[in-house]
């Protein structure tokens, strides 16, 4: 089982959060962070986020990150998306 957590938070209080579940053994595990990213961002009506150097050098050392504006292209209601890994199998 795979499980990630997003959440999104704005002056420090959480608004939204979704846990996401992949029980998939054929998919990477790049492939799971992916797909459960696209899945939070859909259940939260957001566009993809792009990672940045940043994202992908905290992802790799700790399986968190956050999503700040920059991540995104349109304008976010929120400061931002917090996104990290809460089960691996």
């Amino acid at each position: 089982m795979f499980r990630i957590w997003g959440r999104t938070f704005k002056n420090n209080k959480m608004i939204k959060n979704t846990t996401i579940e992949i029980d998939n053994p054929e998919m990477t595990r790049t492939h799971k962070v992916f797909k459960a990213l696209e899945d939070i961002c859909e259940e939260f009506d957001l566009s993809n986020p792009i990672w940045l150097d940043n994202n992908i050098d905290e992802f790799k050392r700790i399986s968190r990150t956050r999503f700040y504006q920059d991540s995104f292209i349109e304008h976010i209601d929120f400061d931002y998306l917090d996104f990290y890994i809460i089960e691996e199998d």
